[in-house]
């Protein structure tokens, strides 16, 4: 039987694995600046987190949109327990960001301590969870791993290595 497919690719490569690198980077760097202000008080590290917090937020309705592709293009994908823990935990933390991008943008400075360094905590270690699912689908279900008949012909890498 061949592996669930990834609806939403390009040339066979998977959208979805290719954006979310983007929130995941900019929410982890979201958290660090906030432990700076924390600790120093800037207002341009501030700055920078309410920045990156927004374009979390855009690439993760970017990711959402190709995953949602995926889920919906593939019956097998729907049926894993793993997806709808993974991509539930997401929409969760993206709420929590969201919420934590909202009271930046309407409160300023003030709402990051402890607010915002909390709620940036609490997406982070959600992202773990989040993350740990995904990779269930991808190294247990085989989600948008190519077939080996995908390459039928074409030298694989043990033997590139022996030529």
């Amino acid at each position: 039987m061949s592996n669930p497919r990834s609806t939403a690719s390009v040339a066979g490569h998977p959208v979805h694995p290719m954006l979310i690198p983007f929130p995941i980077a900019f929410f982890v760097a979201t958290l660090v600046c906030d432990v700076v202000f924390w600790s120093n008080g800037n207002t341009t590290v501030a700055t920078s987190a309410t920045w990156l917090l927004g374009a979390a937020l855009v690439m993760a309705a970017l990711a959402a949109i190709a995953g949602l592709v995926d889920v919906l293009g593939d019956q097998r994908i729907r049926s894993l327990n793993d997806a709808w823990l993974h991509a539930s935990g997401n929409v969760l933390v993206v709420l929590v960001e969201f919420y934590n991008w909202y009271a930046r943008y309407s409160e300023g400075t003030s709402a990051i301590v402890p607010k915002g360094l909390i709620l940036s905590a609490i997406a982070v270690a959600g992202l773990l969870f989040t993350g740990w699912k995904g990779w269930e689908m991808v190294y247990r279900h085989r989600v948008g791993v190519a077939d080996d008949s995908e390459f039928a012909g074409q030298p694989t890498q043990r033997s590139r290595r022996a030529a």
